[in-house]
């Protein structure tokens, strides 16, 4: 009998899961039957695009950051190297004072990499630079990579640049307060840089060329558009049986193998894979004593709005690729990418493309997730003409709403996983979770972690 392996979910980690294991198979010899189960009638998950009058629009996921791990490796095995477009590069602003201010040249996530950057930023006070260069000499005595990154950064920099300058850009990234988020979850480096050069400028000027080399056309995407990534790990797969608009309801153990109950009907499979997210893990493992581990993992909300005009991509500020709103400010949005600037390929006629960003961060949230979508899109009209001036009426409008769907890495995070494996390892063998909800939540995580789930499968087989 053939081994049967599914995976439940088919975004990218659930199709990588299956790329990375049919190669380990044909390299090894082995042979299984390979399942896929997706609910909805396309995959993808979170990566997914729409073309509308000229306009490519993602509805998650809108680029992948190219120098993660596996990511231009798996693109050139897809043989799909002729697609990939590059992101342009500019000037990203933060809004504040209802005006906007660049962040410095030399800064990484708002965090300066020298003095020079630091002194050349127009959003810190002098007092609050002077604070910052304190960094230099202050030791590290208490700190390590599981405290709280907002904690490290003000008692290091001060308080003033972490509200001004970082935290609306590492908020941006990581969707959560960071005083909640660990610096092993965001940016652990920066522990090593204060142990081992004694400051953190310090350790970013003595590794600057790294980053440096990294900051110019660091993410990727391709000229159709994310979703043409998902189609071709779809079209490499004949091997796989793939079950779309299939809704998974419940997997129980049978013996050595599990019950997988999609859309009423029973699949015996020896090792099942959950690459979704940690609610639909909660829900289709029904146990009790699992919940208690689950239930640490936390999610944060966001409503993300594209508009399309009919007026030239021209009109936006010389170099910009769009801006974080930080303190005082008259804007409802948290955030807006100038997106026909940055990607050239998503508006085929050079006409501007905007997306906005409302998070469960923002005051205003809850009364944006109750409004229509013609509500929201005055509210988004309202944003583009404070911050650009533009009046114009959208000809394209594309809404997503996020509820509960982006995993957030508190505090907690590493704790709740260890114990998750653990439990699952010692109930549940051959029940393997995956994906953003656990190992990571940039596309390059997700396709690693696609690669090292099939690594542990194939050793069943």
């Amino acid at each position: 009998m053939k081994t049967v392996v599914v995976v439940v979910g088919g975004g990218i980690t659930g199709l990588c899961t299956m790329h990375y294991l049919k190669r380990q198979m044909s390299e090894q010899g082995k042979d299984a039957r390979l399942i896929l189960i997706e609910r909805n009638e396309y995959l993808g998950g979170k990566i997914h695009s729409e073309q509308v009058e000229g306009f490519i629009m993602e509805t998650g996921a809108d680029s992948i950051v190219a120098r993660h791990p596996g990511v231009l490796e798996l693109v050139r095995e897809l043989d799909f190297e002729d697609e990939l477009v590059y992101n342009e590069t500019g000037i990203s602003y933060i809004h504040t004072n209802n005006e906007l201010h660049a962040i410095p040249a030399g800064s990484t996530f708002g965090i300066p990499m020298s003095s020079e950057s630091l002194h050349a930023s127009t959003l810190i006070s002098e007092e609050g630079k002077a604070r910052a260069l304190q960094e230099l000499t202050m030791p590290n005595t208490n700190f390590t990579k599981e405290s709280s990154i907002g904690e490290f950064l003000e008692y290091f920099l001060g308080e003033e640049i972490v509200r001004k300058q970082i935290a609306p850009v590492l908020a941006g990234v990581y969707s959560g307060d960071l005083y909640s988020l660990s610096l092993a979850s965001t940016l652990p480096y920066l522990v090593d840089y204060k142990n081992d050069y004694g400051s953190i400028i310090k350790g970013f000027e003595a590794n600057r060329a790294q980053f440096e080399k990294a900051a110019n056309k660091k993410f990727i995407s391709f000229r159709k558009g994310l979703s043409s990534l998902i189609d071709r790990l779809e079209e490499t797969l004949p091997e796989v049986e793939f079950w779309k608009n299939a809704d998974t309801q419940k997997i129980t153990q049978n013996g050595d193998q599990y019950e997988v109950i999609v859309n009423n009907e029973m699949i015996l499979a020896d090792v099942v894979v959950l690459a979704v997210p940690n609610e639909t893990v909660k829900a289709v493992l029904v146990d009790e004593e699992l919940d208690t581990s689950l239930s640490k993992f936390t999610t944060a909300s966001a409503i993300t709005m594209y508009l399309g005009f009919l007026v030239p991509d021209a009109i936006l500020p010389a170099d910009g690729t769009g801006f974080i709103v930080s303190h005082n400010s008259d804007l409802s949005c948290d955030a807006s990418t100038w997106t026909s600037r940055k990607w050239k390929h998503t508006s085929g006629d050079g006409n501007l493309l905007v997306r906005l960003f409302y998070k469960n961060s923002n005051p205003r949230y809850e009364e944006f997730a109750a409004m229509s979508d013609e509500e929201l899109t005055k509210v988004a009209c309202e944003d583009i003409r404070l911050s650009l001036g533009i009046d114009a009426k959208p000809t394209v409008v594309n809404i997503t709403k996020w509820i509960g769907q982006m995993p957030r890495y508190d505090l907690a995070h590493n704790e709740a996983l260890s114990v998750l494996l653990a439990d699952l390892e010692e109930r549940y063998p051959n029940v393997l979770v995956a994906g953003c909800s656990y190992f990571g939540v940039g596309i390059g995580a997700c396709i690693q972690n696609g690669k090292q789930t099939a690594e542990r499968i194939i050793t069943t087989i």
